[in-house]
């Protein structure tokens, strides 16, 4: 009986190393890596709201994909590219280049259907704009550069002068309920992710009562077509 008793306490360090080890390597396969979402040679991985592949008015410039809006275009058609793939916990990360007086967005969560017109619709929005030159820089800080559209307004301007990139970090972790954007390195707008609190931003913005907005945790990261040009570029993901 002794030896037995003995026999079990030597074992057990070498129970306890091995799971130790195990946890580690579980540890270590579980940290979140970089994805390429765009790697500026093609749109794979990405397609037109409710439509199909990416062409005219897109095109691959530089290792950037730019938005030129047509002269001519349908009532009610829609340019704005979403990933082929859903997310719920992520940072993306990319850089942008508006035009001189240029509008533009960045979406998450994004419910893709036909009763849905545009990705903003269910969508909630991180602006892209030339705060100097277009009407919403001058219409509070909720609607420039960087900010929660609407909702969050940016603590301080970082973005650069139009023309020059800006490189955009957007973190949504609904494990946490934390969201934030940093913009050209500097954290500019933190914001729960869902909850009552966020149904009070909801219910104090102009998306007040539009049915299915901010609703999905889980949905795709579209990039808008406002009718002005734009380029993105360096676009990759981190799930988390």
């Amino acid at each position: 009986m002794a030896l037995a008793v003995v026999f079990a306490c030597k074992e057990k360090p070498k129970e306890n190393a091995t799971e130790e080890v195990a946890e580690q390597e579980t540890q270590t396969q579980e940290e979140p890596t970089w994805t390429v979402l765009f790697d500026g040679s093609s749109f794979d991985g990405w397609h037109v709201y409710n439509g199909g592949e990416v062409g005219e008015p897109w095109k691959l410039e530089d290792g950037a994909m730019v938005y030129y809006p047509p002269e001519e275009r349908n009532k009610g058609k829609v340019y704005d590219l979403v990933t082929d793939k859903d997310y719920t916990n992520f940072v993306l990360s990319l850089e942008w280049k508006i035009s001189e007086g240029g509008n533009s967005g960045i979406f998450y969560g994004i419910f893709e259907d036909e009763k849905y017109g545009a990705p903003y619709v269910t969508g909630p929005e991180i602006q892209v704009l030339d705060d100097e030159g277009h009407p919403d820089g001058k219409n509070g800080a909720t609607h420039q550069a960087g900010a929660l559209y609407d909702m969050i307004a940016v603590s301080e301007k970082t973005v650069k002068p139009v023309g020059e990139w800006n490189q955009v970090e957007l973190t949504i972790n609904h494990k946490t309920n934390q969201g934030q954007v940093a913009l050209n390195g500097k954290k500019v707008v933190e914001f729960p992710v869902h909850g009552p609190e966020w149904d009070e931003m909801v219910a104090n913005s102009k998306f007040k009562g539009w049915e299915g907005f901010g609703a999905y945790q889980t949905g795709k990261i579209g990039l808008q077509d406002h009718g002005n040009i734009v380029a993105f570029r360096n676009i990759k993901i981190k799930e988390l």
